[in-house]
Protein backbone atom coordinates (compact mmCIF):
# COMPACT_ATOMS: atom_id res chain seq x y z
CA UNK A 1 0.00 0.00 0.00
CA UNK A 2 1.19 3.42 -1.02
CA UNK A 3 -0.21 5.83 1.86
CA UNK A 4 -0.18 9.32 -0.84
CA UNK A 5 0.88 11.58 1.55
CA UNK A 6 1.17 15.19 0.68
CA UNK A 7 4.49 15.35 2.92
CA UNK A 8 6.60 12.69 5.08
CA UNK A 9 4.50 10.98 8.06
CA UNK A 10 6.82 12.29 9.94
CA UNK A 11 6.94 16.15 8.87
CA UNK A 12 3.09 15.45 9.31
CA UNK A 13 2.58 13.77 12.93
CA UNK A 14 4.74 16.16 14.04
CA UNK A 15 3.04 19.10 13.23
CA UNK A 16 0.07 18.32 13.84
CA UNK A 17 1.51 16.94 17.66
CA UNK A 18 3.00 20.64 17.95
CA UNK A 19 0.09 21.95 16.96
CA UNK A 20 -2.70 20.16 19.16
CA UNK A 21 -0.39 19.99 22.18
CA UNK A 22 -0.16 23.82 21.99
CA UNK A 23 -4.13 24.32 21.18
CA UNK A 24 -4.75 21.70 24.46
CA UNK A 25 -6.56 19.55 21.75
CA UNK A 26 -4.34 16.59 23.62
CA UNK A 27 -2.98 15.93 26.77
CA UNK A 28 0.33 15.09 27.17
CA UNK A 29 0.88 13.62 30.45
CA UNK A 30 5.10 14.06 31.50
CA UNK A 31 6.69 11.25 33.37
CA UNK A 32 9.29 9.95 35.22
CA UNK A 33 11.45 7.59 33.20
CA UNK A 34 14.41 4.97 34.48
CA UNK A 35 15.90 1.99 32.86
CA UNK A 36 15.89 -0.76 35.15
CA UNK A 37 17.19 -4.22 34.00
CA UNK A 38 15.55 -8.13 34.79
CA UNK A 39 16.56 -11.16 32.86
CA UNK A 40 19.16 -9.42 31.00
CA UNK A 41 16.76 -7.48 29.29
CA UNK A 42 16.53 -3.65 29.73
CA UNK A 43 13.27 -2.21 30.23
CA UNK A 44 11.97 1.47 30.52
CA UNK A 45 9.85 2.22 33.41
CA UNK A 46 7.71 5.51 33.18
CA UNK A 47 5.66 6.42 36.59
CA UNK A 48 2.89 9.23 35.24
CA UNK A 49 0.79 9.91 38.55
CA UNK A 50 -1.38 12.48 36.50
CA UNK A 51 -3.07 9.33 34.93
CA UNK A 52 -4.23 8.30 38.15
CA UNK A 53 -5.74 11.46 39.40
CA UNK A 54 -8.51 11.10 36.30
CA UNK A 55 -11.61 10.62 37.97
CA UNK A 56 -13.17 7.36 38.28
CA UNK A 57 -17.42 7.39 37.48
CA UNK A 58 -19.73 6.03 40.33
CA UNK A 59 -21.16 3.07 40.45
CA UNK A 60 -24.28 4.61 38.98
CA UNK A 61 -22.85 6.78 36.35
CA UNK A 62 -21.39 3.49 35.13
CA UNK A 63 -24.40 1.84 35.37
CA UNK A 64 -25.68 4.66 32.92
CA UNK A 65 -23.04 4.42 30.80
CA UNK A 66 -23.58 0.04 30.08
CA UNK A 67 -26.88 1.30 28.98
CA UNK A 68 -25.93 3.39 26.15
CA UNK A 69 -23.03 3.61 23.06
CA UNK A 70 -19.45 4.84 24.20
CA UNK A 71 -18.49 7.64 22.65
CA UNK A 72 -15.92 6.48 19.53
CA UNK A 73 -13.17 8.91 19.02
CA UNK A 74 -12.36 7.13 15.46
CA UNK A 75 -15.69 7.57 14.29
CA UNK A 76 -15.15 11.58 13.88
CA UNK A 77 -12.08 12.29 15.66
CA UNK A 78 -11.13 16.05 15.92
CA UNK A 79 -9.49 18.02 13.08
CA UNK A 80 -6.77 18.93 15.52
CA UNK A 81 -5.92 15.26 16.35
CA UNK A 82 -6.39 13.83 12.37
CA UNK A 83 -2.76 13.27 10.60
CA UNK A 84 -4.73 12.00 7.25
CA UNK A 85 -6.88 9.53 6.34
CA UNK A 86 -4.95 6.76 4.03
CA UNK A 87 -4.31 5.83 1.58
CA UNK A 88 -5.12 9.07 -0.04
CA UNK A 89 -6.45 9.75 -3.55
CA UNK A 90 -4.24 11.62 -6.18
CA UNK A 91 -6.50 14.75 -7.31
CA UNK A 92 -7.01 13.78 -10.93
CA UNK A 93 -8.49 10.68 -11.11
CA UNK A 94 -11.07 8.78 -13.44
CA UNK A 95 -14.45 7.89 -11.40
CA UNK A 96 -13.36 3.78 -11.27
CA UNK A 97 -10.08 4.26 -10.30
CA UNK A 98 -11.30 7.00 -7.34
CA UNK A 99 -13.56 4.33 -6.01
CA UNK A 100 -11.06 1.85 -6.06
CA UNK A 101 -8.64 4.00 -4.09
CA UNK A 102 -11.09 5.13 -1.28
CA UNK A 103 -9.38 5.45 2.18
CA UNK A 104 -9.62 2.46 4.51
CA UNK A 105 -8.13 4.07 7.24
CA UNK A 106 -7.38 7.57 9.43
CA UNK A 107 -4.76 8.37 11.53
CA UNK A 108 -5.24 10.15 14.28
CA UNK A 109 -2.79 11.05 17.20
CA UNK A 110 -3.36 9.89 20.54
CA UNK A 111 -5.29 12.10 22.69
CA UNK A 112 -3.44 11.46 25.90
CA UNK A 113 -0.10 10.61 25.55
CA UNK A 114 2.80 9.91 27.15
CA UNK A 115 5.51 9.50 24.32
CA UNK A 116 5.46 12.32 21.76
CA UNK A 117 4.07 11.84 18.80
CA UNK A 118 2.27 8.73 19.87
CA UNK A 119 -0.46 7.87 16.96
CA UNK A 120 -2.83 5.64 15.77
CA UNK A 121 -4.24 3.65 12.95
CA UNK A 122 -7.94 3.18 12.74
CA UNK A 123 -10.19 1.53 10.56
CA UNK A 124 -12.37 4.03 8.41
CA UNK A 125 -15.41 2.32 9.21
CA UNK A 126 -16.39 0.56 11.97
CA UNK A 127 -14.54 -2.88 12.79
CA UNK A 128 -13.86 -5.10 16.14
CA UNK A 129 -11.11 -4.41 17.82
CA UNK A 130 -11.54 -8.50 18.71
CA UNK A 131 -11.72 -9.33 15.56
CA UNK A 132 -8.57 -10.90 13.79
CA UNK A 133 -6.72 -8.41 11.83
CA UNK A 134 -7.01 -8.02 8.03
CA UNK A 135 -5.05 -7.81 5.14
CA UNK A 136 -5.84 -4.28 4.77
CA UNK A 137 -5.12 -3.45 8.08
CA UNK A 138 -1.49 -5.04 8.39
CA UNK A 139 -0.68 -3.43 4.84
CA UNK A 140 -1.39 -0.23 5.66
CA UNK A 141 0.47 -0.53 9.58
CA UNK A 142 3.73 -1.67 7.53
CA UNK A 143 3.38 1.09 5.25
CA UNK A 144 3.46 3.62 8.16
CA UNK A 145 6.54 1.63 9.63
CA UNK A 146 8.35 1.93 5.84
CA UNK A 147 7.53 5.77 5.50
CA UNK A 148 8.53 6.38 8.54
CA UNK A 149 12.19 5.20 8.14
CA UNK A 150 12.42 6.41 4.41
CA UNK A 151 15.12 9.06 4.06
CA UNK A 152 13.51 12.18 3.78
CA UNK A 153 17.00 14.46 2.48
CA UNK A 154 19.07 13.69 -0.70
CA UNK A 155 21.74 11.25 -0.63
CA UNK A 156 25.26 12.59 -0.51
CA UNK A 157 27.63 12.13 -3.46
CA UNK A 158 29.10 9.32 -0.85
CA UNK A 159 25.73 7.83 -0.91
CA UNK A 160 25.24 8.41 2.91
CA UNK A 161 22.24 10.52 3.92
CA UNK A 162 22.38 13.38 6.65
CA UNK A 163 19.84 12.53 8.10
CA UNK A 164 19.66 9.69 10.95
CA UNK A 165 17.44 7.10 10.37
CA UNK A 166 13.80 7.37 11.98
CA UNK A 167 12.38 4.00 13.49
CA UNK A 168 9.11 3.57 14.62
CA UNK A 169 7.20 0.62 16.55
CA UNK A 170 3.49 -0.45 16.33
CA UNK A 171 1.21 -2.32 18.61
CA UNK A 172 -2.29 -3.82 19.13
CA UNK A 173 -3.74 -4.73 21.96
CA UNK A 174 -6.89 -7.33 20.99
CA UNK A 175 -9.24 -9.20 23.43
CA UNK A 176 -10.62 -7.83 27.50
CA UNK A 177 -6.93 -8.89 28.81
CA UNK A 178 -5.29 -7.45 26.50
CA UNK A 179 -5.13 -3.50 27.87
CA UNK A 180 -7.20 -2.65 24.89
CA UNK A 181 -9.09 0.65 25.67
CA UNK A 182 -11.67 1.18 22.70
CA UNK A 183 -13.69 -1.59 20.55
CA UNK A 184 -12.75 -0.03 17.25
CA UNK A 185 -10.34 -1.43 15.37
CA UNK A 186 -6.81 0.28 15.72
CA UNK A 187 -3.07 -0.45 15.90
CA UNK A 188 -0.74 2.37 17.45
CA UNK A 189 2.71 3.83 17.09
CA UNK A 190 5.42 4.91 18.81
CA UNK A 191 8.97 6.72 17.58
CA UNK A 192 11.41 4.70 19.03
CA UNK A 193 13.68 7.96 18.77
CA UNK A 194 10.60 9.62 20.86
CA UNK A 195 11.11 6.64 24.04
CA UNK A 196 14.71 7.15 23.33
CA UNK A 197 15.34 10.67 23.81
CA UNK A 198 13.06 10.75 26.93
CA UNK A 199 15.54 7.69 28.57
CA UNK A 200 18.43 9.97 27.88
CA UNK A 201 17.18 13.09 29.42
CA UNK A 202 16.03 11.53 32.45
CA UNK A 203 18.01 8.44 33.21
CA UNK A 204 22.54 8.33 33.89
CA UNK A 205 22.27 5.54 31.16
CA UNK A 206 23.77 7.56 28.56
CA UNK A 207 25.11 4.41 26.63
CA UNK A 208 21.73 3.69 25.80
CA UNK A 209 21.35 -0.22 27.41
CA UNK A 210 17.21 -0.31 26.06
CA UNK A 211 16.26 -1.32 22.85
CA UNK A 212 12.88 -1.98 21.59
CA UNK A 213 12.51 -5.70 23.15
CA UNK A 214 11.12 -7.25 19.62
CA UNK A 215 14.89 -6.13 17.94
CA UNK A 216 16.17 -8.80 20.25
CA UNK A 217 14.42 -11.46 18.08
CA UNK A 218 16.78 -9.98 15.30
CA UNK A 219 19.50 -11.11 16.89
CA UNK A 220 21.81 -14.16 18.11
CA UNK A 221 20.36 -13.95 21.42
CA UNK A 222 16.90 -15.43 19.30
CA UNK A 223 16.35 -19.22 19.08
CA UNK A 224 14.37 -20.03 15.98
CA UNK A 225 12.15 -23.24 17.68
CA UNK A 226 10.97 -24.28 13.83
CA UNK A 227 12.87 -24.04 10.36
CA UNK A 228 9.84 -24.91 8.82
CA UNK A 229 7.48 -22.58 10.32
CA UNK A 230 10.41 -19.91 10.95
CA UNK A 231 8.80 -19.11 14.76
CA UNK A 232 11.39 -17.27 17.19
CA UNK A 233 11.44 -16.82 20.76
CA UNK A 234 14.37 -15.15 23.35
CA UNK A 235 14.69 -17.95 26.21
CA UNK A 236 15.11 -15.50 28.85
CA UNK A 237 11.74 -13.95 28.35
CA UNK A 238 9.16 -15.44 31.22
CA UNK A 239 5.89 -15.30 29.13
CA UNK A 240 4.48 -17.04 26.25
CA UNK A 241 5.97 -15.16 23.15
CA UNK A 242 6.10 -15.75 19.12
CA UNK A 243 8.21 -13.86 16.40
CA UNK A 244 8.85 -14.18 12.79
CA UNK A 245 10.87 -12.19 9.85
CA UNK A 246 9.09 -10.27 7.83
CA UNK A 247 10.77 -10.38 4.56
CA UNK A 248 12.09 -6.91 2.86
CA UNK A 249 9.14 -6.96 -0.29
CA UNK A 250 6.30 -8.59 1.92
CA UNK A 251 3.03 -8.21 0.21
CA UNK A 252 -0.24 -7.82 2.40
CA UNK A 253 -0.94 -11.30 1.61
CA UNK A 254 2.37 -12.20 3.21
CA UNK A 255 1.80 -10.38 6.19
CA UNK A 256 -1.71 -11.73 6.71
CA UNK A 257 -0.13 -15.23 6.37
CA UNK A 258 2.63 -14.11 8.83
CA UNK A 259 0.31 -12.88 11.55
CA UNK A 260 -1.94 -15.94 11.05
CA UNK A 261 0.73 -18.26 11.90
CA UNK A 262 1.80 -16.26 15.22
CA UNK A 263 -1.89 -15.94 15.63
CA UNK A 264 -1.91 -20.41 15.83
CA UNK A 265 1.23 -20.80 17.74
CA UNK A 266 -0.34 -18.39 20.42
CA UNK A 267 -3.92 -19.84 20.52
CA UNK A 268 -1.58 -22.95 20.82
CA UNK A 269 -0.08 -21.71 23.85
CA UNK A 270 -3.13 -20.75 25.57
CA UNK A 271 -4.60 -24.59 25.26
CA UNK A 272 -7.46 -22.59 23.39
CA UNK A 273 -9.56 -25.21 22.05
CA UNK A 274 -11.61 -22.05 20.91
CA UNK A 275 -10.88 -21.46 17.16
CA UNK A 276 -13.83 -21.90 14.52
CA UNK A 277 -13.80 -22.58 11.10
CA UNK A 278 -13.48 -19.32 9.36
CA UNK A 279 -10.39 -18.70 11.58
CA UNK A 280 -8.83 -21.85 10.67
CA UNK A 281 -9.70 -21.22 6.53
CA UNK A 282 -10.17 -17.69 6.16
CA UNK A 283 -8.50 -16.05 8.79
CA UNK A 284 -11.17 -13.94 9.83
CA UNK A 285 -13.39 -13.48 12.58
CA UNK A 286 -12.99 -13.10 16.48
CA UNK A 287 -10.35 -13.64 18.17
CA UNK A 288 -10.40 -17.29 20.49
CA UNK A 289 -7.44 -15.39 22.51
CA UNK A 290 -6.50 -12.19 24.32
CA UNK A 291 -2.80 -11.15 22.48
CA UNK A 292 -0.64 -8.27 21.91
CA UNK A 293 0.94 -7.67 18.70
CA UNK A 294 4.05 -5.98 17.90
CA UNK A 295 5.56 -4.87 14.50
CA UNK A 296 8.65 -3.20 13.08
CA UNK A 297 9.53 -3.26 9.18
CA UNK A 298 11.64 -6.76 9.69
CA UNK A 299 9.59 -8.29 12.54
CA UNK A 300 6.13 -9.38 13.87
CA UNK A 301 5.85 -10.06 17.35
CA UNK A 302 2.85 -11.56 19.09
CA UNK A 303 2.10 -12.68 23.28
CA UNK A 304 -1.11 -14.40 24.30
CA UNK A 305 -2.41 -12.47 27.34
CA UNK A 306 -3.91 -14.19 30.37
CA UNK A 307 -4.72 -10.93 32.85
CA UNK A 308 -4.69 -7.38 31.36
CA UNK A 309 -2.95 -6.86 35.12
CA UNK A 310 -0.45 -8.63 37.18
CA UNK A 311 0.23 -7.74 40.73
CA UNK A 312 2.97 -6.46 42.32
CA UNK A 313 4.31 -8.62 45.33
CA UNK A 314 4.74 -7.14 49.12
CA UNK A 315 3.28 -3.61 47.57
CA UNK A 316 0.75 -1.86 50.21
CA UNK A 317 -1.61 0.95 49.33
CA UNK A 318 -0.05 4.35 50.33
CA UNK A 319 -3.17 6.60 51.94
CA UNK A 320 -3.07 10.71 50.47
CA UNK A 321 -4.66 12.79 52.93
CA UNK A 322 -5.97 14.50 50.32
CA UNK A 323 -8.01 12.11 49.02
CA UNK A 324 -11.80 12.59 49.46
CA UNK A 325 -14.04 9.89 50.86
CA UNK A 326 -13.71 6.31 51.52
CA UNK A 327 -14.74 5.17 47.88
CA UNK A 328 -11.12 6.56 46.82
CA UNK A 329 -9.14 5.34 49.87
CA UNK A 330 -11.15 1.86 49.27
CA UNK A 331 -10.33 2.14 45.08
CA UNK A 332 -6.54 3.30 45.46
CA UNK A 333 -5.60 0.07 47.93
CA UNK A 334 -7.91 -2.39 45.58
CA UNK A 335 -5.73 -0.88 43.14
CA UNK A 336 -2.36 -1.26 44.74
CA UNK A 337 0.54 -2.97 43.34
CA UNK A 338 -1.30 -3.57 40.24
CA UNK A 339 0.37 -3.13 37.05
CA UNK A 340 -1.04 -2.54 33.77
CA UNK A 341 0.59 -3.76 30.57
CA UNK A 342 -0.08 -3.75 27.32
CA UNK A 343 1.34 -4.15 23.60
CA UNK A 344 3.92 -1.62 24.63
CA UNK A 345 5.62 -4.56 26.93
CA UNK A 346 6.99 -5.99 23.55
CA UNK A 347 8.69 -2.65 22.71
CA UNK A 348 10.58 -3.34 26.86
CA UNK A 349 8.64 -0.73 27.88
CA UNK A 350 5.93 -0.08 30.88
CA UNK A 351 4.34 2.11 32.85
CA UNK A 352 3.02 3.19 36.48
CA UNK A 353 0.61 5.30 38.22
CA UNK A 354 1.44 4.82 41.63
CA UNK A 355 4.42 5.74 43.68
CA UNK A 356 5.05 2.65 45.69
CA UNK A 357 4.87 0.55 42.41
CA UNK A 358 7.76 2.97 40.81
CA UNK A 359 9.97 2.75 44.11
CA UNK A 360 9.48 -1.12 44.36
CA UNK A 361 10.48 -1.93 40.55
CA UNK A 362 13.28 0.39 41.58
CA UNK A 363 14.19 -0.93 44.08
CA UNK A 364 13.74 -5.11 42.69
CA UNK A 365 13.88 -4.78 39.36
CA UNK A 366 13.67 -8.86 38.83
CA UNK A 367 10.17 -8.46 40.31
CA UNK A 368 8.90 -7.62 36.96
CA UNK A 369 9.85 -10.94 35.67
CA UNK A 370 6.99 -12.28 37.98
CA UNK A 371 4.66 -9.38 37.14
CA UNK A 372 5.44 -10.59 32.63
CA UNK A 373 4.48 -14.10 33.43
CA UNK A 374 1.72 -13.20 35.51
CA UNK A 375 -0.02 -11.16 33.13
CA UNK A 376 1.35 -13.17 29.94
CA UNK A 377 1.76 -16.22 28.78
CA UNK A 378 -0.30 -19.73 28.51
CA UNK A 379 -3.36 -21.11 30.50
CA UNK A 380 -3.50 -23.49 32.48
CA UNK A 381 -6.30 -26.01 32.89
CA UNK A 382 -6.35 -24.96 37.05
CA UNK A 383 -7.58 -21.77 37.74
CA UNK A 384 -6.93 -21.61 41.56
CA UNK A 385 -5.56 -18.46 42.80
CA UNK A 386 -3.12 -20.15 44.84
CA UNK A 387 -1.38 -20.36 41.82
CA UNK A 388 -0.98 -17.29 41.07
CA UNK A 389 2.76 -16.75 42.56
CA UNK A 390 4.39 -19.39 40.29
CA UNK A 391 5.00 -18.80 36.34
CA UNK A 392 2.11 -19.34 35.14
CA UNK A 393 3.02 -19.30 31.46
CA UNK A 394 4.49 -22.20 29.53
CA UNK A 395 7.74 -22.74 29.78
CA UNK A 396 9.81 -22.35 26.59
CA UNK A 397 10.49 -25.64 26.27
CA UNK A 398 7.04 -26.75 26.42
CA UNK A 399 5.72 -23.71 24.14
CA UNK A 400 8.41 -25.12 21.82
CA UNK A 401 7.25 -28.50 21.58
CA UNK A 402 3.73 -27.84 21.38
CA UNK A 403 4.30 -25.43 18.60
CA UNK A 404 6.47 -28.27 16.57
CA UNK A 405 3.91 -30.82 17.01
CA UNK A 406 0.64 -28.67 16.46
CA UNK A 407 -0.63 -27.65 12.82
CA UNK A 408 -0.15 -24.09 12.56
CA UNK A 409 -1.12 -22.11 9.43
CA UNK A 410 1.53 -20.95 6.72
Amino acid sequence: MLLGLPESLPALVGKRFTAARESGSLVFSPTQLTTIHAGGIAYQLRYCPALAKKPKPSNEETETERRGPKPDPFQDPSPDLLVAEIPTPPRAQQQQQQQQQQPSHILVLNKFPVIPNHFILATKTYKEQTDLLEKEDLAATWACLREWETPQEPQKQDGQSGQKKRRLFAFFNSGPDSGASQPHRHLQFLPVEDMRAQEQEQTSDSGGSWEPLIDKLSTERAITTNNTLGLKQLPELPFAHFACDIPPDASAERLHEIYLKLYRAAVTATQSDRVDDSVETYGYGPAAISYNLAMTVSTMMICPRRREHARLDDIGSSQDGSQDGAAAAAAAAADAGLVSLNGTILAGTLMVKAENEWDELRRRPDSLNGILASGGGADDDDDDDDDDDRVCCATNERIIDRSINQSIIS
